[in-house]
């Protein structure tokens, strides 16, 4: 056998990809599941659909394809699921990474001065976003849940590990070292979970996966699932799986995927720098126990943005029509558009702020408001790199790897290239992000070549470079980061 199959969990739907031997994708399938809004501000998923889904996902992906060699797992960092240890049986709906309930508990941790120590030995904030806080909140709402997850009778997870203990009946509960960085609760530069951490937030150590390397042995799928036994042999959370996928393996390299939110990695190799600019330090893989380490920069909203031209103002029925949309703006119009409809990512990282337009006119249109939501995308991720170079002040600014949906929007790219003034390169593949968790499991058992050989079969689709004049572009970026504080000063 020749193949992997890569599960691809995501927030909106799961996927699954059959890679060739030659990292070909030869068969693919998906299925959207429920997005469950159950307060303002919070964000749920019914575990049972992300398992429901990947199962049939897998077997229509595997009835295309025949047998295959192992399996690969990417996912949804940082929603958190408590199961029962015996069952499986969730204990209630998955808390979902842009979910933002636990921004007073973060904000008391805070005034209470314990920011720096979660810094220092996570290379994280204090936000809602990670998995710690919202751990916290489902064990304190459930009776008897601390007592139960003490005794091993409850286990917690980021979505791999749930499908992981599914997948192979409960034999296995791991994670990989990229998911555990994303939980507030793992010691990066240890490689361990924090004993400390998880006393402040009153968290069972006996409910936490082991920590494995990113290409590792994850037990095996058993053969009632797809028919035969297949070993899982590759995780990755799925922005770092999507830094593999682009092979962004020097010091110096940078990707950024454009799906539901936006996150750029910019790899920084033996050494975790301590971001003075509040963007992230984490893991970007971890190989034969050996963690590289990268500066993250997360937009909660990007491709989200345009769902809420599409679901929230309908004025328009598909993505693809945006692009279209922007090009017929009147560009008399500036509209700024601040998408911060669950609060501000790096390098803000402010929970409560809303979403705010400016600049709206009488003639302010369904042209306009396409254009200005696209912009955001291009305005954030300039904000990101901004916050990279201060950190990482010695490298000049890196061409941009872009992957994910919204990167197959020309428009969209060219005005990233714009406003960054950095090029911006788009590969033949975009499913990077399966790519690196089938990558993953295939180098692992063989099947694929190494990280150089790998890394040479990259290839560019297209190239944008930037076009604006640099006195526009930096006109067009103040006025957005005035809009930005405007939005923070409500």
């Amino acid at each position: 056998m020749s193949q992997i199959l890569a599960i691809d969990q995501g927030t909106t739907s799961t996927r699954a990809i059959v890679f060739d031997a030659d990292l070909r994708p030869v068969a693919t399938a998906q299925a959207e599941f429920a997005q469950h809004f159950p307060a303002s501000g919070w964000v749920e998923h019914d575990p049972q659909d992300l398992w429901s889904t990947t199962l049939s996902t897998c077997r229509a992906a595997l009835k295309k394809s025949g047998p295959v060699a192992a399996i690969g797992i990417t996912n949804q960092r940082e929603t958190t699921i408590v199961w029962d240890a015996t069952t499986g049986a969730p204990l209630c709906n998955a808390i979902v990474w842009q979910d933002r309930r636990t921004a007073k508990t973060c904000a008391s941790l805070r005034a209470a001065g314990n920011e720096r120590l979660v810094r220092v030995q996570t290379g994280l904030l204090l936000d809602p976003y990670f998995s710690g806080t919202k751990l916290k909140w489902i064990l304190d709402q459930h009776p008897g849940a601390h007592a139960r997850a003490a005794k091993g009778e409850l286990l917690f997870g980021t979505v791999d590990s749930f499908l992981i203990w599914h997948l192979t009946g409960g034999a296995v509960h791991a994670t990989d070292a990229t998911n555990a960085a994303r939980t507030l609760l793992y010691d990066i530069h240890k490689g361990a979970w924090s004993a400390q951490i998880c006393a402040l937030l009153d968290i069972p150590m006996e409910m936490l996966p082991e920590v494995r390397d990113s290409a590792d042995d994850f037990g095996t799928c058993l053969p009632e699932h797809f028919g035969t036994p297949i070993p899982i042999r590759g995780v990755a959370g799925d922005q770092q799986a999507a830094t593999v996928g682009q092979a962004c393996f020097k010091p110096g390299m940078m990707k950024s995927t454009y799906g539901t939110g936006c996150f750029a990695l910019l790899n920084t190799g033996d050494t975790p720098v301590l971001s003075e600019n509040r963007l992230l330090t984490t893991i970007a893989y971890q190989l034969n126990g050996k963690p590289t380490y990268a500066l993250e920069g997360s937009i909660f909203v990007a491709g989200a943005v345009v769902q809420w031209l599409r679901d929230g103002l309908r004025i328009i029925t598909h993505a693809s029509e945006t692009s279209t949309l922007a090009e017929a703006a009147d560009p008399a119009q500036d509209v700024i558009l601040v998408p911060a409809f669950t609060g501000l990512g790096a390098p803000y990282w402010n929970a409560d702020c809303r979403g705010a337009a400016y600049g709206l006119t009488r003639g302010t249109g369904p042209a306009e408001m396409a254009r200005a939501a696209l912009e955001s995308v291009g305005f954030q991720t300039r904000d990101l790199l901004e916050a990279m170079h201060a950190d990482w002040p010695e490298k000049d600014a890196p061409t941009l790897r872009v992957d994910g949906g919204m990167s197959g929007s020309d428009w969209t790219m060219q005005f990233l290239a714009d406003i960054t003034g950095a090029p911006v390169d788009r590969p033949h593949v975009l499913e990077t992000t399966a790519l690196g968790a089938a990558w993953l499991a295939g180098m692992q058992i063989g099947l694929y070549p190494g990280q150089d050989a790998f890394a040479a079969t990259w290839a560019r689709q297209r190239s944008f470079t930037p076009a604006m004049a640099p006195e526009i572009r930096d006109a067009r970026y103040a006025r957005w980061t005035r809009a930005v504080a405007a939005t923070l000063s409500v």
